[in-house]
């Protein structure tokens, strides 16, 4: 029978966060998931680390603070997957006005310390580039920066440095039951073989997200006070609508933000919906309504006409809001907290539910469980991930610094000078893809033929390798939507070869 010291179910953001964390703290951990990491909630995320400057309308400082500390504290970590990103706010008749926008935008850059992105400024959008894509009603602007991430590498990176610390990460393996039993939490797994695993665990950790009243009560058969009120979000891709850098913030007179952001170099990603939702978890999908909607926001920004027939991709997650007690159902989804609740259950061997919750803070989240965590397993270790890269950061070295996000161009510069053979752009894509784990990637190999067949256009044997052996993925959906993009690249393009190639070789890989 395994034993170990902490035992985390859920292998989204928080989970692998937390995984990390208690990793790093020479805590002994297991990681269960029942899909692959990032299946749901923490991969149809907006692509965003930022401090949520809507929030500021519902007088959350703390968490909008704790969200742009955390920024800055993330594009360090992991710059090959976090980058800047500057926003366009459009001002028009009817909204907010100016001198409102101007001073939220002031208590946006002052609210933490800032020393990577630039502040805030007015634009005129009749001369400014970001105007172009515009309706001629929108004269004037506002520009503010926060930053893009890559969600579903960002919940992998953390996987993969819990497993370099001794963790153990199991995708695609159930959680049955779990209880108590004398000074440890007895808990049966159930792998995707059907096989079935005994784990004695000194602590559990519940972070399975959307999930976590249903394992709450139906598999560890516990009570909670705290009310999570799930919220699907909705995003569609359509055709790059303008060829310039920036992203734009819309607010719709419903009170919502909708966003328009550069994505994939060909595309733009446009999203995102807030509604309640009741369905499946496992089966979370875009509705007509949904698309229409978001549709008929941008059509009223840009020039061009955008309707469902332009809609190349779409995608749906469900939000866990924690829904406080004197809010009540009637609230605006919008208006819920994205602020995270953590709830410890120190009757027996230590219990942690984790509500809500952004990808942000999941860091700090992960953090601030540890510290409540920790001293209940008798272990004094220090915190330490604010210091630390992610897996690929360290371009400049072990410790994270400004310059390694400032100049990551110079690092894609050296990749392709180092790796000639590569085409440039299959260079760009893997430097920030995995950062230095290029070097990994590449070891050994000069020349094109060194990577193998190509199974799909760019998608060489070796990649797919690599990313078996280090990254859990196991399935063409992994592959293709999950550990990159390149589904959105092809579109309608037969996967039927990697998918044969995957049955044939994947048992050499799996333990």
């Amino acid at each position: 029978m395994a034993e170990v010291d902490v035992l985390v179910i859920g292998g989204g953001i928080n989970g692998t966060g937390i995984a990390r964390d208690a990793a790093g703290r020479k805590l002994s951990v297991l990681l269960c998931e029942k899909d692959d990491l990032a299946a749901h909630t923490s991969s149809a995320s907006t692509k965003l680390i930022h401090g949520g400057l809507r929030y500021l309308e519902y007088y959350e400082f703390g968490l909008v603070r704790k969200a742009l500390l955390e920024r800055e504290v993330l594009m360090r970590s992991a710059p090959h997957i976090i980058s800047p990103l500057r926003f366009v706010m459009p001002h028009a008749r009817g909204q907010r006005p100016a001198w409102m926008i101007r001073a939220g935008l002031f208590l946006y850059d002052h609210l933490a310390r800032r020393e990577l992105l630039p502040g805030a400024e007015s634009l005129n959008l009749r001369t400014h580039i970001t105007g172009k894509p515009l309706q001629a009603d929108f004269r004037r602007g506002f520009a503010y920066s926060d930053a893009w991430v890559n969600d579903a590498r960002l919940v992998v990176l953390n996987a993969m440095d819990a497993a370099e610390k001794g963790a153990r990460i199991m995708t695609r393996t159930t959680c049955l039951s779990a209880k108590r039993e004398d000074q440890h939490w007895l808990v049966q797994l159930q792998k995707a073989d059907g096989s079935q695993l005994t784990v004695k665990s000194r602590s559990l950790v519940n972070a399975s997200g959307p999930w976590a009243v249903n394992v709450l009560h139906k598999l560890l058969h516990q009570g909670t006070a705290k009310t999570l009120r799930l919220i699907k979000g909705s995003h569609i891709v359509v055709r790059r609508l303008f060829h310039h850098p920036y992203a734009y913030i819309f607010q719709h007179p419903d009170g919502r933000i909708v966003f328009a952001i550069p994505y994939e170099q060909n595309f733009t990603l446009i999203g995102t919906t807030d509604l309640d939702y009741t369905g499946s978890l496992d089966q979370v999908a875009i509705t007509e309504q949904e698309i229409a909607y978001l549709c008929e926001l941008a059509g009223q920004y840009f020039t061009q006409l955008i309707t469902p027939a332009d809609v190349v991709w779409s995608y749906s997650g469900v939000r866990p809001l924690v829904e406080e007690p004197h809010i009540g159902g009637k609230e605006k989804a919008a208006a819920l907290t994205r602020d995270y609740r953590l709830e410890l259950d120190a009757d027996g061997p230590p219990l942690l539910n984790v509500y809500g919750g952004k990808i942000t803070t999941y860091r700090k989240l992960a953090e601030e469980a540890l510290e409540q965590l920790a001293p209940l397993l008798n272990n004094a270790n220090a915190d330490w991930t604010e210091h630390a890269c992610l897996p690929g950061g360290d371009i400049l070295g072990a410790l994270p610094q400004n310059q390694a996000v400032l100049e990551f161009p110079v690092f894609i510069q050296h990749c392709q000078q180092q790796y000639a053979w590569l085409p440039p752009h299959l260079t760009e894509r893997f430097a920030h893809a995995y950062g230095t784990r290029i070097h990994v990637l590449l070891k050994n190999r000069q020349s094109l033929s060194d990577m193998g067949d190509m199974l799909l256009p760019g998608l060489y044997v070796a990649e797919v390798e690599y990313l078996i052996r280090h990254e859990w993925a196991r399935t063409t959906e992994d592959i293709l939507w999950r550990r990159s993009r390149l589904g959105l690249h092809m579109l309608g393009e037969n996967t039927e070869r990697l998918t044969r190639w995957l049955s044939h070789h994947l048992a050499r890989h799996v333990d």
